[in-house]
């Protein structure tokens, strides 16, 4: 149990500190968000009539508060204290100055459309990538290793983005089978009916055939791994016993050799969502990345702070979710409450 204790404890210090710093870093760089709503919002008073003698301070005050959920007159550590509170006790990250709409009715409307790509995008890749690592090395040396070792690396070698042009121009420009941007068809109603869950699969295709490209490398590590495994002297041991194949291919060679993958493949997630933000600009699909690109072209700092705490949130739940299953997958571990080493 103190294991848990202190796995959670540590998730929540990972997510203060990592907070802390981004709006530390936010207020105190030149040009900060309140700097830069302020010098907006006087332009627009003065552009409405008035002269900038004329100009309302307190009232602008109150508006870069309501914006930023920040009182620009305040301490930067009262101020910290009070946009943390205003986060947890009412989910007011505040208010999007490009969008013009509540920061957290934004990530919360579009956090569903991200997660639905990235996570497809990212089983669907490393499920096929285990099987071919598996089946190249059992069949190590054969030309269907060879083949797949040069095809695996070619696909380490092409950055992800480079992938998501191509297909882009192949199927939604020269061979129109998939369309060039949105989440759904605009003439089809929302809901739970076939018209409009086939529009959303049908736009989503190419982003998760990137995302799906993106995770097919781990094939050449989990070939490695096995291989590794398969020389070793406790499946000697299993044979001799008359334990069939499978089950040593699956809970003895398999299980084994995932593990030094594991954590990687949810810290991956969080890699995930990170590239979203080029991934779906690339194919105009509105999710959280596309906000936060529109966020960092429109000096958008509320919503590029709340954008950054949700993919802060996302990496943490990644490591920690790996934290509590690892030790299923090698029993050894037992929850960490044992030591290996002295």
């Amino acid at each position: 149990m103190n294991y848990y204790v202190r796995r959670v404890g540590m998730a929540i210090m990972v997510l203060f500190i990592a907070t802390s710093f981004a709006f530390v870093l936010f207020r105190s760089m030149p040009g900060s968000m309140e700097t830069i709503l302020r010098t907006r919002l006087v332009d627009q008073a003065v552009q409405g009539g008035g002269g900038a003698s004329q100009v309302d301070q307190a009232r602008i005050d109150q508006l870069v508060k309501v914006y930023t959920n920040v009182n620009p007159n305040q301490p930067m550590h009262v101020a910290y204290f009070n946009y943390m509170k205003g986060i947890i006790l009412h989910q007011d990250f505040g208010q999007s100055v490009w969008r013009g709409e509540p920061v957290f009715d934004i990530l919360f409307e579009k956090m569903p459309w991200s997660i639905f790509i990235s996570v497809y995008g990212l089983v669907l890749g490393t499920t096929v990538s285990l099987l071919l690592g598996a089946g190249m090395a059992y069949k190590e040396g054969s030309r269907f290793d060879s083949g797949l070792t040069i095809l695996t690396i070619l696909n380490q070698t092409v950055p992800y983005y480079i992938v998501a042009i191509l297909t882009l121009i192949l199927f939604a420009y020269i061979h129109p089978i998939f369309p060039t941007g949105g989440r759904y068809d605009p003439a089809t109603t929302p809901g739970f009916n076939y018209p409009f869950m086939a529009s959303v699969v049908h736009h989503a295709a190419l982003p998760i055939l990137s995302g799906f490209i993106a995770g097919f490398g781990g094939a050449l590590a989990f070939r490695g791994n096995c291989i590794r495994e398969m020389g070793k002297g406790y499946l000697r041991v299993a044979r001799l016993r008359g334990i069939n194949r499978g089950r040593i291919a699956i809970r003895y060679v398999g299980r084994n050799a995932i593990l030094p993958i594991y954590t990687g493949l949810m810290m991956g997630i969080a890699g995930i969502f990170g590239s979203g933000i080029i991934l779906e600009s690339i194919f105009q699909y509105p999710a959280v990345g596309f906000a936060t690109f529109g966020a960092l072209q429109n000096r958008d700092y509320p919503l590029l702070m709340g954008a950054f705490i949700f993919f802060t949130l996302i990496t943490v739940i990644g490591i920690f979710i790996a934290d509590f299953t690892y030790g299923i997958i090698d029993p050894r571990v037992r929850g960490g409450d044992d030591r290996e080493t002295y």
